[in-house]
């Protein structure tokens, strides 16, 4: 019996699955009803064997089979195996029809990678969690240490509930990912530990492993258990486990592992109870592919797959709405500070109870750009407040900021009324520096020059020019007499778009010069390399989503410019990444707060800050630019994508005024809900707002309308006559 999708074919014999693409073995399971059990002691034991019975029915293979382990737990298997689109589907349910005396259970989904082994073989996707070998990754990573055995992650991790591994050398790849957007909330009054049983859990855990015929358990201080199973092992397989786990992952106490040699670890693992009666049910698709252009083809293709799948409905919100309470809220908490001007650094919600004052030039501060969203709306919308203190935002940074050297400030403290020892991001300044060309470039459009704003974004341009390194790039941090702070080049892209735009304001070829050679540099190594990393400016010099999207805009800028291919071919590339970390399914998360979107909202369209860590809104910046980049290329997924994080980003404001926070539009800066409980400062910091309003500014004034859908409803040829955003540039207000 068999199934056949495209090329690859699914056999089912001898009470095993085996997977074939023109007669050659690339993955298979002998033994596919797997269950791992809690036992009295409370470590897991594995005990696995083949289908009783196979038969085909309907176009579907049913495969059934009893397994009995030695305490005398029994665990009846159905397993329906069927095509689906360009893959497979598998739907399981696991009865228990016996308990002996173990504590909990989980089953497992996985196929053996014949063609090799050795992990190091592979490169793996797993949105937002690991790209490639993980090589960016920080060291507490999974995926960072190959040679651990397990690399589980619970699917709420994942932007999308997906793990693929591609084969280096022949680039055949093995993807599973969760069935539907089922998921219900777990038990909330039970705390996770090293090992615990929960019923209503129906999360799974994707990766991959390669197991000893071992136990493996870690105690609370991270030594490992182990004791010797009878079971055979397969070699090296791609997994789906239900419910989840967390393992092995290095331990960041400080007192774990004080009193053996061995690494401490983690190995956090979920459970269902060993009752009678108690069943599974749950659904994995798995696609098989090749991809002869390596990692970012495969990553592009099975995310968009599951994207297609699993990407959560459009919320509801008015755009044009939203906008307005976001200018009222960036209107009201702006204001002089003795001689300087900004907004609070943190406010605590749901009151905004302002807990810290300190103006970022860029970043999380996004004081410029605020100040220029200020000047703009309160000069076409005729509110003289708004008007008047984006002005004197804009007036104090080029009043003070500026260094002998060239190098902006970047943090202002009005308590000290001086700078914090904050370091020269290069990618906080292009923040800041942007927004003030902005502003000086809108009040040039209405008849106001400002030469000192305009002088303040030459010097900077100069500057950029003068330290730019032999090979094109920058260094992530310097010292403000222009020495190195970071030696890291990764965020070179940061500042392209400047350099572009100032070139096309001051028609000096050095600055385009500049620009040129930085894109250069950055598409040999961050897209080519996927080497996207060090964007948060309070991070790292991680993997991350925001070094990403520096680069999408670095490359399009380039490519408004030139309208060459290969600037087009890195933003495309750099765009793909990047929608990557952005949670495009739905699950429950239960927050502590009763005051709280998540508790009437969904999660879907908050992104993953650095790779396996927490979200926030951030993506709300790009739905402009994926749009425009939609425009250009006409591939409707950019559409699709931009129409979503321009409306589901707003699920955790208070959107509607329903929450009960200060005011309409407020939203909470970021958190980590992968354990489905919301973990979050619950505060806002300023550019929480100005992400969400500054694209839709842009959208407005390049395309009319506030919503995607209204540029839609422009012509093709008149939507692609607006797009060419440089043509205009600096010749009238925007």
């Amino acid at each position: 019996m068999r199934l056949a999708c495209g090329n690859y074919i699914m056999q089912f014999q001898e009470g095993g699955v085996e997977v074939r693409k023109n007669g050659r073995l690339l993955y298979s399971n002998r033994r596919p009803m797997f269950a791992t059990i809690k036992t009295a002691f409370a470590v897991s034991e594995f005990y696995d064997c083949a289908y009783a019975d196979i038969a085909a029915s309907g176009g579907k293979i049913v495969a059934q089979g009893t397994l009995t382990v030695p305490s005398g737990s029994a665990f009846a298997f159905t397993d329906v195996y069927e095509t689906a689109g360009a893959g497979f589907k598998m739907s399981r349910n696991v009865k228990v029809t016996k308990a002996g005396d173990d504590l909990g259970f989980s089953t497992k989904v996985s196929f053996t990678m014949a063609e090799s082994d050795d992990v190091h073989d592979y490169n793996c996707f797993a949105p937002g969690v690991w790209y490639k070998q993980n090589e960016f990754a920080p060291a507490s990573a999974i995926g960072k240490d190959l040679d651990n055995e397990y690399f589980w992650r619970m699917e709420t991790r994942y932007a999308l509930p997906l793990f693929a591994m591609q084969n280096i050398a022949s680039g055949e790849t093995a993807a599973l990912s969760r069935w539907a957007a089922d998921a219900t909330l777990p038990t909330t009054d039970i705390v996770r530990s090293e090992n615990i049983t929960d019923p209503k859990c129906t999360v799974g855990a994707i990766g991959m492993s390669k197991p000893k015929s071992e136990t493996l358990n870690y105690m609370y201080y991270g030594y490992g258990i182990r004791k010797e199973l009878g079971t055979e092992t397969a070699g090296l397989s791609i997994d789906y486990v239900y419910p989840g786990c967390d393992g092995q992952l290095p331990v960041n106490n400080p007192y774990a592992g004080l009193d053996f040699r061995e690494k401490p670890k983690a190995f956090q693992r979920i459970n269902h109870p060993v009752a009678v009666g108690f069943e599974q049910n749950y659904a994995v698709a798995i696609h098989f592919d090749q991809y002869a252009g390596g990692f970012q083809p495969m990553m592009k293709e099975q995310w968009r797959i599951a994207y297609a799948r699993l990407r959560d409905k459009l919320f509801e919100v008015d755009n044009e709405r939203h906008y307005r309470n976001g200018m009222n809220i960036l209107t009201r908490y702006t204001r002089p500070y003795g001689d300087s001007y900004g907004l609070p650094f943190a406010c605590q919600l749901p009151d905004m109870d302002i807990s810290s004052v300190s103006f970022q030039f860029g970043f999380v501060g996004q004081q410029p750009g605020i100040g220029y969203q200020l000047l703009r709306y309160g000069n076409k919308e005729n509110v003289p407040e708004a008007y008047e203190k984006g002005v004197g935002v804009i007036d104090f940074w080029a009043r003070t900021a500026m260094t002998e050297s060239g190098l902006p400030r970047m943090c202002y403290n009005p308590t000290l009324q001086g700078f914090e020892p904050y370091p020269h991001y290069i990618r906080m300044l292009a923040d800041g520096v942007e927004a003030i060309l902005d502003a000086c470039l809108y009040m040039r459009g209405k008849g106001d020059e400002r030469p000192a704003w305009l002088e303040f974004c030459r010097r900077t341009a100069d500057w950029l020019a003068n330290v730019q390194n032999e090979d094109g790039s920058f260094y992530r941090a310097y010292h403000a007499d222009s020495s190195i702070r970071m030696d890291s080049k990764s965020n070179t892209p940061s500042v392209i778009r400047f350099l572009v735009q100032f070139f096309l304001v001051s028609g000096e070829e050095r600055y385009k010069t500049a620009a040129l050679r930085a894109g250069q540099w950055s598409y040999d190594n961050n897209y080519r390399n996927l080497e996207y990393r060090g964007g948060t400016c309070d991070n790292a010099d991680i993997q991350d989503k925001e070094a990403g999207i520096y680069a999408l805009f670095g490359f399009l800028a380039l490519y408004d410019l030139t309208g060459e291919k290969r600037w087009l071919e890195g933003a495309i590339g750099a765009a793909d990444y990047t929608e990557t970390w952005t949670y495009a399914w739905r699950f429950p998360v239960s927050s502590p707060w009763p005051k709280h979107p998540f508790n009437k909202f969904s999660v879907s369209g908050q992104s993953i800050i650095t790779i396996g860590g927490g979200a926030d809104v951030y993506m709300a910046a790009c739905s402009y630019t994926y749009y425009r980049l939609y425009v250009i290329t006409g591939d409707e997924h950019y559409l699709d994508f931009a129409e979503f994080i321009h409306k589901n980003t707003r699920q955790s404001t208070d959107a509607d005024g329903s929450i009960g926070y200060a005011m309409p539009g407020l939203g909470h800066e970021s958190g980590n809900f992968a354990s489905q409980t919301l973990q979050s400062h619950y505060h806002w910091l300023p550019w929480c707002t100005y992400v969400e309003v500054d694209p839709s500014s842009r959208l407005y004034d390049t395309f009319g309308g506030y919503e995607i859908a209204d540029a839609q409803k422009l012509l093709p040829e008149e939507r692609a006559k607006k797009n060419r955003i440089y043509d205009t540039f600096g010749k009238k207000a925007r």
